[in-house]
């Protein structure tokens, strides 16, 4: 009789563990840590999120940046932004990431992920980036007003010498410019030269960023 009576809590008590081991394994699944653990690759996509704010750092291929707080995801990380934040994975991909890592049918230097395939990963519709990076709660002014739309973006930078988000030249992607896991190129500097003045500390010229991207990736 004892024993029945010490069923449903033996019961209770398997049942409680799986949950807390359920939580513990989603909650290992949403930090960058757990991408390293089976894809290879990722491995130094993790070592950028691991970097070091405003110090010097190592982006995803191997080049030295001099301030890391000119990659993305050292920004994101440090405003409390997770990877799966953005980069939300679907389940084909999933399944196809497991198949490649199983067989060992993967390539490395792995390509750049475009925003638009982020959107697309997430339910988004991937016609317009802005969308993407600037929908409501991520970015604010140093007042606290929110920046939600291309024209907010451009007033908020408008007091620069050199406006980057000026729209003159029709509307440039925000990946154009804006690199997650190595330095951010200024565009600009394509025609410009005066914009490399404006350029925040680690980002790099167009001409840099064109030869680091093409020497990565062959």
């Amino acid at each position: 009789m004892q024993q029945e009576e010490q069923k449903p809590l033996i019961a209770g008590i398997v049942v409680a563990v799986v949950v807390l081991a359920g939580i513990g394994f989603w909650t290992w699944h949403n930090t960058p840590g757990f991408c390293g653990v089976c894809h290879t690759p990722m491995s130094t996509y993790v070592a950028t999120y691991e970097a070091q704010p405003n110090a010097q750092a190592t982006d995803k291929w191997g080049n030295d940046v001099t301030n890391s707080n000119a990659m993305l995801v050292v920004t994101h990380k440090e405003a409390g932004v997770e990877c799966l934040s953005c980069h939300v994975p679907s389940i084909t991909q999933q399944i196809g990431e497991v198949t490649e890592t199983i067989t060992g049918d993967y390539y490395y230097p792995l390509s750049e992920v475009s925003i638009s395939a982020l959107q697309e990963n997430s339910g988004q519709n991937a016609s317009d980036e802005a969308a993407f990076c600037l929908k409501s709660g991520c970015h604010v002014t140093a007042s606290g007003t929110e920046i939600s739309t291309r024209e907010d973006l451009m007033k908020a930078t408008a007091d620069k010498a050199f406006n980057p988000h000026s729209n003159h030249h029709g509307e440039a992607n925000c990946s154009d410019c804006h690199k997650s896991h190595r330095a951010s190129v200024m565009q600009c500097t394509q025609c410009h030269n005066d914009a490399a003045a404006s350029m925040p500390e680690g980002w790099v010229d167009y001409k840099t960023g064109k030869q680091i991207a093409e020497s990565a990736v062959k």
